[in-house]
C-alpha cells in the first residue's frame, strides 16, 4: 500500500520538472499574436490590447476581493488591494503612449482587417466599470451572441459596486444613510445622495474616529482619478490615430469617448471637498 502511494506521488508531483515557461504557459501566450495582415505595426496593436486585458483581469481579481473585505466590515486588507489597482491603472495609462507611436497612415494599412472587432466590446473593461459603479443595462446587447458571457455580464450588473459596499460600511459604523441609498436597484446607475455626502463629510471631519473609512475613501478617489486619466488618454490616442472616424465595431469613436470622460466615479467623494 505504501509503495502504491509512493508511486502515485512520483507520477503526480511535477513541481521539480516545472520550468519558467511551463509555469507561465508561455507557449500559449506567445503564440496568441495572430496578425490578420502582413503589416509590421499590427503586432504592436495586438500586444498592447492583449497586455491590457491581462492587467484588467488582475484589476477585477483585486477589486472583487476588496469588495468582499469591505462587505465584511474588514476594511484594512482592502487597502493593499486597492493600492495595487491604482498601480495597475498607471500601467494601463502608460500603454496608450506606446500605442500612440502608431501613426494614422500605419494603422490604415491593416484597419480593414479588424472586421467588427472593437475595444468597445471589451467585457473586462465593462466589468471594471460595473464594479466601480457605472452601470448600464443597454451595453449587455453587445454580448448577446455569447449566452455564457451575457449571463456573466448580467450577474455583474446586479451586483453591488465597490462604492455601494463602502456606503454600507458607513451605515454599519452608525453613520445615517438614506434607505434609498442602502437598498437601491444595484443595476441602475448610481445617483448622488445628500445623506451619503453628509456621511463622508463626517468621516473627513473626524479622521481619528473613522480612520479606516477615511483611508478607504482616499483609495477610491485614487482609483477614480486613474480611471478618468485612462479614459482621457484613450480618447486622445484614438483621436490622434483615427480622428473622428466611426470605430471599427460601429461605435461613435472619439465623440463617445469624450462623453464618458465627463463621467465622475464616487461623486460625493468629490463634491464634499468643496464643503470641507
Amino acid at each position: 500500500m505504501k509503495e502504491e502511494q509512493k508511486t502515485h506521488q512520483i507520477h503526480t508531483d511535477f513541481s521539480k520538472e516545472l520550468s519558467y515557461g511551463s509555469y507561465l504557459q508561455l507557449d500559449k501566450i506567445l503564440s496568441s499574436q495572430q496578425r490578420q495582415s502582413d503589416h509590421h505595426d499590427e503586432m504592436l496593436f495586438i500586444i498592447i490590447h492583449q497586455a491590457s486585458e491581462l492587467w484588467m483581469k488582475l484589476i477585477l481579481h483585486e477589486v472583487s476581493a476588496a469588495i468582499d473585505c469591505i462587505r465584511k466590515n474588514d476594511l484594512e486588507p482592502s487597502f493593499k488591494m486597492l493600492s495595487r489597482v491604482s498601480r495597475i491603472q498607471q500601467q494601463l495609462i502608460q500603454s496608450w503612449s506606446v500605442l500612440s507611436t502608431l501613426t494614422p497612415a500605419e494603422y490604415m494599412e491593416f484597419r480593414d482587417k479588424l472586421g467588427h472587432s472593437s475595444g468597445f466590446q471589451s467585457y473586462q473593461n465593462r466589468l471594471i466599470e460595473f464594479a466601480l459603479g457605472q452601470k448600464s443595462a443597454h451595453v449587455l446587447s453587445v454580448y448577446q451572441h455569447d449566452p455564457q458571457l451575457y449571463k456573466q455580464m448580467e450577474d455583474a450588473l446586479h451586483e453591488r459596486s465597490i462604492y455601494d459596499a463602502a456606503i454600507s460600511a458607513m451605515a454599519m459604523r452608525g453613520l445615517p444613510i438614506d434607505e434609498a441609498a442602502l437598498n437601491r436597484d444595484w443595476s441602475a446607475p448610481y445617483e448622488p445622495n445628500a445623506s451619503v455626502e453628509e456621511a463622508w463629510l463626517t468621516v473627513y471631519r473626524n479622521v481619528d474616529q473613522y480612520w479606516d473609512l477615511y483611508e478607504l475613501a482616499e483609495k477610491l478617489v485614487d482609483i477614480g482619478s486613474q480611471q478618468q486619466l485612462w479614459r482621457f488618454n484613450h480618447m486622445s490616442t484614438v483621436e490622434r490615430i483615427i480622428g473622428h472616424k466611426t470605430g471599427t465595431g460601429g461605435s461613435a469613436g472619439v465623440s463617445y469617448l469624450k462623453k464618458v470622460v465627463d463621467h465622475r466615479f464616487f461623486p460625493e467623494l468629490w463634491s464634499l471637498r468643496t464643503k470641507l
